[in-house]
Formats: structure tokens, sequence, C-alpha cells
């Protein structure tokens, strides 16, 4: 059995969808699903989904490249919500410097004040990261991030030193479809480097659908490829991959 570590269920993408998206990823034995909540919107519909069915679980937090847009009630809204026993991290925050919406310095203020929220509630922590590796991680270390740890979301790209400073605070790396891509050398590495205990496996769906099916919608059932991709990257068995991720997802996120 497989744990989806981080989906976007509550995306337009899948509006009517959801229960057919849900059967056929059970059946290709993924049975639990964190769906991301990172704005207004996306963070109500994780509170809907997570009381309609069962084997979905919810983060919720501020998408960086919408820091801009985030006030103080935002964010007293979300701790509000975190009591809610199948909330079960703050997130996905960090920082994005690929897109420019949001200057990198109210990037910065609000990923603190999550990490902040985090311990107030004591909750794990969900790192959206883009080509802000080394700032991202600073802060985490800047503010005592390790008393809460959390998942590296779709750290593809760190180098070791990097990873190494990531894994000292406790914190767990997250895998997506990206691992597949032939020309994708520095993920295959990193899929390789992390210890097995540390791993998780993603989708980020309806984003980064793996290799053969690039180009269309992503969905939960296809985190299957990125765990086999990883089986055969480190040379062992689907099974083991399965158990380690698993135990491990189950472990950070308290389910």
């Amino acid at each position: 059995m497989l744990i989806d570590t981080h989906v976007h269920l509550n995306a337009d993408q899948y509006e009517g969808e959801i229960d057919d998206v849900i059967t056929r990823a059970k059946e290709d034995g993924v049975e639990k699903f964190v769906v991301i909540g990172f704005d207004r919107k996306t963070i109500q519909r994780t509170m809907d989904l997570i009381e309609a069915y069962d084997e979905v679980y919810g983060v919720i937090g501020w998408h960086p490249v919408d820091a801009v847009d985030c006030t103080d009630e935002d964010l007293e809204w979300i701790e509000s919500l975190a009591d809610n026993e199948k909330i079960v991290a703050i997130g996905e925050m960090g920082l994005d410097y690929h897109w420019d919406k949001s200057p990198k310095d109210v990037q910065e203020e609000v990923f603190i004040k999550q990490i902040e929220l985090a311990k107030r509630v004591n909750l794990p922590i969900v790192i959206h990261n883009r080509e802000a590796e080394e700032d991202a991680i600073r802060i985490l270390e800047e503010n005592d991030a390790k008393t809460v740890g959390g998942i590296m979301h779709s750290f593809h790209n760190g180098t070791d030193e990097q990873i190494d400073r990531v894994l000292d605070m406790g914190f767990y790396v997250s895998l997506a479809g990206v691992i597949t891509f032939k020309n994708a050398k520095r993920p295959k590495e990193v899929a390789q480097y992390v210890p097995l205990n540390r791993l998780v496996v993603e989708t980020d769906a309806p984003y980064l659908t793996p290799h053969p099916y690039r180009g269309k919608r992503n969905e939960p059932k296809l985190v299957r490829l990125v765990a086999e991709e990883l089986a055969e990257l480190r040379g062992i068995s689907i099974e083991e991959v399965e158990k380690a991720t698993t135990e491990n997802a189950k472990r950070i996120y308290n389910i």
C-alpha cells in the first residue's frame, strides 16, 4: 500500500470526479491521500474533503507565491482549523523565486509566521521551495523548525550538503513524478542519496505527471509510478519502497 503525501484533490481539475479519482487510486494500492490547501478557496475545500472521505487527510497553510495576499486574519483562521484531528500539518509554506508575484521579504515574513503557528499547534510543516533552496533552509534553521519537523515537498534539486542540513533538522524528503523524467539527472541522484527511512512519495497532482503520462492530468493512482522508479533507482523491491515510505508518511503525519 502507498500514501500520496501531497495531492491537490481540491483543485478545479477534479471537480465532480473525486469519487472516481479516489476509487482508481485505491484499486492501485493507494490507501491514504493528504490534500494540501494553500489559500482561502483550497483550504475550505480541504476541510470539506477530510469530512467527506475517511481516507483523506489535510494540510493547510499559505503558498509563498500568494504571500502578498496573506493577512493576519488568514493565519488566525488556519490556526483555528488546525485543531481538527484530520489536519496533519501546516503548509505548504516556503519560498518561490520562480514567480514574481510576492516580494522575497514578504514571502519570508509569511513563512516565518507559519513556522511559529505550527509550533503553537504542535504540527509538522510542509515546505514548498522553488529556486530558493539555500534561503528556505536558512530560514528553517534560524527559526528552529526542527522542533516540529516536516516534509520538504518535491525536494529534487538540493545539493548533498543541503539535504544533509534538512535531514539534521529531522525533515523528510518527498519525491514526485520528476524522478521518472528521462533527463532528470539530479532528481534521480537525490532519490538515491536520501536514506530510505527519510523518504516519502507524492504526486502533487494534478501537476508533475510522471512519465509516460507527461502532458496529461496527474492523479493519485500514479504515485505508484514514483514508487516503482524509486525502487529501480535504489535497486530494491517495490514492496520495500511501499513499506518504508508508508511507514515514514504515517510517522511524520501521525496517522
